[in-house]
């Protein structure tokens, strides 16, 4: 009976690495997509797949805020990190729609950089919550969070480039369009990186 009464923490860094994984394997799926188009139904539908299993966490940790007494960090913290963690799927999704809804037969060279761009800011978003159940780990997070923000900057360097080329170069308006949605969506994911880095690094300031 006591034990009912005790406070929970949950495990919401279990949810937090589980979400993590899932945006590593989503920007595999769309480094996949913007290298080999003969598999563009089978890729944008692992994509999707990828995405519900991450709002089954979200919900799953959402959840368990609400039933949790007590929390290993704040509780706005751990829900502002989930829903973000879970913008960068949602972006994903998108970019993987935008593809087949448009019918590309083919990406370009800066798409394809963008999209790993995109995978190796998630692998260091996985890095990062990963430590997050140790604050002693702080000094190493924040500089996994710098990294991040190189990353995205460098996919802002890539984007501002490959816009300049496609309004100078493309020919076809209808493909200019196209590819300008495709460079924006996948910008747009290392940006919801980085937006989980800042909350992040924010718990740290709190919690170290």
């Amino acid at each position: 009976m006591f034990g009912r009464l005790m406070p929970q923490e949950g495990k919401f860094f279990d949810l937090f690495n589980q979400h993590a994984a899932l945006c590593v394997k989503g920007a595999q799926e769309m480094v996949g997509l913007m290298t080999n188009f003969d598999d563009l139904e089978i890729r944008t539908h692992a994509v999707e797949s990828i995405e519900k299993q991450a709002d089954a966490i979200t919900y799953a940790c959402v959840d368990m805020l609400h039933k949790t007494f007590i929390t290993p960090i704040d509780r706005d913290d751990i829900h502002k990190l989930i829903t973000r963690m879970d913008d960068i799927l949602d972006m994903m999704e998108d970019g993987a729609q935008t593809v087949s809804l448009y019918d590309l037969k083919s990406v370009t060279p800066e798409a394809k950089r963008l999209a790993e761009l995109c995978l190796s800011c998630c692998l260091k978003v996985q890095e990062a919550v990963g430590l997050l159940h140790d604050m002693g780990n702080a000094q190493k997070i924040v500089a996994i969070c710098e990294e991040i923000d190189r990353f995205e900057s460098d996919a802002d360097h890539v984007m501002r480039a490959a816009m300049s080329k496609l309004f100078r170069d493309e020919p076809d308006v209808r493909n200019l369009i196209k590819m300008k949605a495709i460079y924006e969506i996948l910008e747009t994911v290392t940006d919801r990186c980085e937006d989980v880095a800042n909350i992040i690094e924010g718990i740290i300031v709190e919690n170290a």
